[in-house]
Formats: structure tokens, sequence, C-alpha cells
């Protein structure tokens, strides 16, 4: 039997094309909502996943790489590059990969996600261990770059987790924590950017915030360790800083902050 992939499943909504402006805007935002509430249903496999993360980490030399294709690669990689501004991580310990390299992130690479040989090798490149932990996104679950990866990964002791949008998926048979968001077919039929891409996008969020709270990158609300690299962050800086230590003086703050990097070393010195 054919594996049924919903995400290509007809739209629930026909002849757009004679829809008004507002009426496509009300009909995607419809659909829309129905992304968390897919993703509530699977909140214990996410925290499954979460935990095996957070648990390599803080045991120290593993890596977290996001590898997919297409829309599901780039999600992966936004995702990675925003670790080290936002929580202080090294570059390199959230690594995106996505079929057809760099090229890939801005330009459609034809065929790139059919090739079952390449995930692996996109790996190895980075000397991938069975420290790491490997997530393959795909929505349809279905990309044989990313299942092969998985597979591979699995045969060399290497710990795996996937995102996708189909039941039963055969991605999801090739990982240790499979994460099955089901959304329903797409406002325009087979469009996985849309729906698909908004719940995947949701998962990595929760993923990579989880791990960085567990990983005590935050404290409170906020994002202690960030990297100032411009003039919002500096100012988001001195006011945590002025919050924290009740300075008065937000000059004085922000020459102490800028000598130190970061909230988190300026505070533990003050500390000291």
């Amino acid at each position: 039997m054919a594996f049924e992939r919903t995400t290509e499943k007809e739209s629930n909504y026909r002849h757009l094309e004679k829809m008004s402006i507002g009426e496509v805007l009300t009909n995607i935002n419809k659909e829309d909502k129905s992304v968390p509430l897919a993703i509530e249903k699977i909140i214990p496999q996410i925290e499954a996943l979460v935990h095996v993360i957070t648990d390599k980490m803080l045991m120290g030399n593993s890596r977290l790489f996001y590898i997919g294709a297409g829309t599901s690669g780039r999600l992966g990689i936004v995702d990675a590059s925003e670790c080290p501004p936002t929580y202080g991580v090294p570059y390199g310990l959230v690594i995106g990969i996505i079929a057809g390299g760099t090229k890939a992130i801005t330009e459609a690479v034809e065929f790139a996600e059919d090739d079952p040989a390449q995930g692996w090798k996109d790996l190895q490149a980075f000397n991938i261990n069975s420290n790491d932990v490997v997530i393959g996104i795909a929505a349809s679950g279905t990309t044989p770059y990313v299942i092969a990866a998985l597979e591979q990964c699995r045969a060399n002791n290497i710990t795996t987790g996937s995102i996708c949008c189909n039941q039963d998926a055969p991605l999801s048979a090739a990982a240790d924590h499979p994460i099955e968001v089901v959304v329903g077919p797409e406002f325009v039929t087979g469009s996985t950017r849309m729906k698909s891409g908004t719940a995947q996008k949701l998962v990595l969020n929760m993923i990579s915030t989880a791990v960085m709270i567990q990983l005590g990158r935050v404290e409170d609300n906020k994002m202690v360790n960030m990297q100032l690299t411009n003039d919002k962050l500096v100012d988001r800086g001195v006011k945590m800083v002025m919050e924290k230590t009740g300075m008065g003086d937000y000059e004085k703050a922000k020459s102490l902050l800028l000598e130190k990097g970061s909230v988190k070393k300026l505070l533990q010195s003050l500390d000291s």
C-alpha cells in the first residue's frame, strides 16, 4: 500500500483565484490557527527529544544537527544560526545542513533532496559522532536525502530525531525520537511552506529554546548570555543590568556591560 501524504491532499478551499484579498487572508489565517493545536497533541514527543538533547549536551562534547531540504532545511539553518547571538553559545554547537549546500539557502537546487547518499556525506564533513544528536526535518517525511542520513546515523550509534507533518512517515521510522505534526491539507494544495513550514518552525523554536533554558543560558525570562551585536541588544542588556543591580546610571551600566561582553559576565563580576 502506497504511503498517503496528508500534506499533498487537496486544499479545503476551491477557486482561490476568485476570492477577494480579504477572503484569501482570512482563510489562510483560519488554516494557520490549526497549527498550534496540532502541536499541542504531540508535546510529549517533543519533550522526550529535548530531554535527550539536554542530557547529552550537559555531559559535554555534544552537538545538535538539523538536516533537511528546501523549506525544511532553511528552517533548520535559521534556528541554528540564531542560537549563538540569542544565547551566547559557540557557533558549531547547533548546526543546520541543507541539501544542495549553501546555494540552496536562497535558491532551489534541483533534485538535491532525492540523493540518498549525500546527507550522510554532509554530516561526515562535520566529523559527526555518537556524542551528537541529529534531527531530520522534512514536511512530507519522505525525503531520501534526510531519511538515508538518519539511517546512517542509527547504524553509527548516533541519536536521531525527526520532524514531519504526515502520520507514520518513512522518516519517522528512521528516527529514535520522531515528531509528527499532522496539520492537514495546505491552503494552496501541496504548498508545505505554509502550515507545515509554520509547524516545523514552531517545533524548532520549542526544541532550541527549551534546551538552552536547561543549559542555563536564560535567567528569569532574560537572554543574559546574548551577544551584544547591535545598539538594540546593548540597550536591552543595559536595562537588564540596571534592573538586576539597582544601578541608576545608564552610561555607567553600559560601559561596564561593554567591558565584560555580556549581562551574565558582568553580573558574575559584580557578585564576586
